[in-house]
């Protein structure tokens, strides 16, 4: 049996970009979290404590996305790095996606995802 969580269309106002106007104006983000998780615990007990806390998933998007990066591959394995460190016994899969949405650039692109899986 696969058990995932998914935190899906965390949509964020933030400043990442190599460019000044980037830094200065800021862009729109969407972050999606994807965890393969074990729900075994969840099914004899109606306790938090036995799942992911998907509040902590968007906590710690939201503190990483505030923090200005040049690349939104940097600021996706923040992301990635501390959702492992403060939920690493829970979590068997993890996804991160990061979309900057109309990104700066000669032409019309709708947006620019990266995703780091492990």
């Amino acid at each position: 049996m696969q058990n995932l969580i998914k935190v899906n269309g965390i949509k964020l106002k933030a400043f990442h970009g190599c460019l000044a106007e980037e830094t200065k104006i800021g862009g729109d983000y969407t972050v999606d979290v994807e965890m393969k998780t074990n729900f075994e615990k969840c099914f004899n007990s109606d306790e938090l404590i036995n799942t992911i806390d998907y509040a902590l998933i968007y906590k710690i998007v939201r503190e990483e996305m505030s923090i200005p990066s040049k690349l939104i591959e940097h600021v996706g394995y923040r992301i990635f790095s501390r959702i492992n460190k403060e939920v690493p016994q829970q979590i068997e899969k993890l996804m991160v996606r990061v979309t900057k949405h109309n990104p700066p650039m000669n032409g019309q692109i709708r947006d620019v995802v990266i995703e780091i899986e492990e």
